[in-house]
């Protein structure tokens, strides 16, 4: 209980003055001001990337579902390329000079296994490979394959040519052994896919690892060449 001979307080403050806020402190909380404020080219440059991105991404989506309906649509198959016979008569690669002398013919299937997709050869270009050294090139006359249809062709490869063996020269002693060559036979394509009206265009190639024996005399190495299925890339 207060003593009566004390005066009454009326809520008022008699302490020290408070000093006004400052304008710098005030500024701070002024709506608009400050960091939270756009610049007009920052904001500009954002929103022309933000366009940009969409309308890749749309375009993007929009390529993903083309192929996949032109896939649904056609299926697509890669054609099939086999060796049915290679013939070898002579292969002799001469000790003093790296000369080798060849006679090689091969047989070989083009096949088109699409049912609504026609191709093109343009041009087709068969190198002959040994242990990665090319000794032989002919180009073959180009050609069109139809709907499920195949065609045959046969072409030679016969001449010399220097070819460097190195360390590979003792493989090459035990297949004249054996009797039995590894021979690579890559082509090299240009062909047109006849898709409705258009005819997208590829340089794919067919790589062949062959086992060619050699005949003398008419007669087969043993055991004889058998036929191969040759791989396909893009």
């Amino acid at each position: 209980m207060s003593s009566p001979n004390q005066p009454q307080l009326n809520g008022a403050y008699y302490g020290p003055s408070i000093p006004p806020p400052s304008k710098k402190s005030r500024s701070y909380n002024r709506p608009g001001r400050g960091g939270g404020s756009c610049n007009p080219l920052s904001c500009l440059c954002g929103c022309i990337f933000n366009l940009v991105f969409q309308i890749i991404i749309t375009i993007v989506v929009l390529l993903g579902i083309a192929v996949l309906v032109f896939w649904l649509i056609f299926r697509p198959n890669a054609p099939k390329f086999h060796v049915n016979e290679a013939t070898l008569t002579q292969f002799n690669l001469s000790s003093d000079n790296n000369t080798l002398y060849y006679n090689l013919r091969v047989n070989m299937t083009f096949r088109n296994p699409n049912k609504r997709i026609g191709i093109y050869y343009d041009r087709i270009e068969a190198n002959a490979e040994y242990h990665g050294k090319r000794f032989a090139s002919r180009n073959l006359d180009g050609f069109y394959l139809g709907h499920k249809r195949e065609n045959n062709l046969g072409t030679e490869f016969i001449g010399e040519q220097v070819v460097v063996l190195g360390d590979d020269r003792s493989d090459y002693d035990k297949e004249r052994t054996d009797g039995v060559y590894n021979i690579d036979l890559k082509l090299r394509l240009r062909l047109r896919l006849k898709v409705g009206w258009a005819k997208p265009k590829f340089k794919p190639k067919f790589e062949c690892e062959l086992k060619v024996p050699m005949t003398t005399g008419g007669r087969v190495s043993s055991p004889g060449f058998q036929r191969t299925k040759c791989d396909f890339d893009w």
